[in-house]
């Protein structure tokens, strides 16, 4: 996609609901990350307890990949919540995301766009006050809270994170897609944050 609409490589891409990081110029991916996550990480075993669940249907093999196993839920018949006790009563501490109203990701517990975020930060030493991160849904969650200057943008799926209303750093927009992206950056004056930092 990158490619295909001549959009300049990013420094660092965080994919796969945050289970995999590639840094440029190559987009080499971090070995470092992967062994990271996966500790304790068992996903034939996390495969086996979902296959009779009702209402989850497994993903196509497109969809999957080596620390994150991917379904489509029907919310009506599968609970998010029942699906996570009962990988812990296996003894599976995992990290389940549901998202756009039909979406379930089983990931290592030590993966998210979050921890991912903050590994990256970590690695690189760039500050988290001073890094706009936007969001659009559960997925997202973990991402926003915290040290970064948060964005929810407005989109059909905010409920899932209602949440996050209270939380003063976060910043829920009235546009959505890039707009609200923009209209995130002015809300933060993040392009002024920008200039100060070049001036000091």
């Amino acid at each position: 996609m990158l490619r295909q609409y001549n959009i300049p490589a990013p420094d660092v891409l965080i994919s796969d609901q945050g289970t995999e990081i590639h840094y440029a110029p190559d987009l080499t991916e971090d070995t470092v990350w992967a062994r990271h996550i996966s500790h304790h990480w068992n996903p034939q075993a996390v495969r086996d307890i979902l296959k009779e669940i009702p209402g989850l249907t497994r993903q196509p093999k497109n969809f999957q990949s080596a620390f994150k196993i991917s379904y489509f839920i029907d919310p009506a018949v599968a609970n998010v919540q029942e699906i996570r006790q009962l990988l812990l009563r296996n003894e599976h501490a995992v990290n389940v995301i549901f998202s756009f109203g039909q979406f379930l990701d089983v990931l290592p517990v030590r993966a998210s766009k979050g921890l991912a975020l903050r590994w990256c930060a970590d690695q690189l030493g760039f500050a988290l006050e001073n890094t706009l991160v936007a969001g659009v849904t559960a997925a997202d969650a973990d991402m926003l809270r915290g040290n970064p200057l948060g964005v929810v943008v407005d989109n059909r799926h905010l409920a899932e994170l209602s949440e996050l209303t209270n939380i003063d750093k976060i910043y829920f927009t009235q546009n959505p897609g890039a707009a609200g992206i923009l209209e995130a950056a002015e809300h933060y004056r993040f392009f002024e944050r920008d200039e100060a930092r070049s001036a000091a």
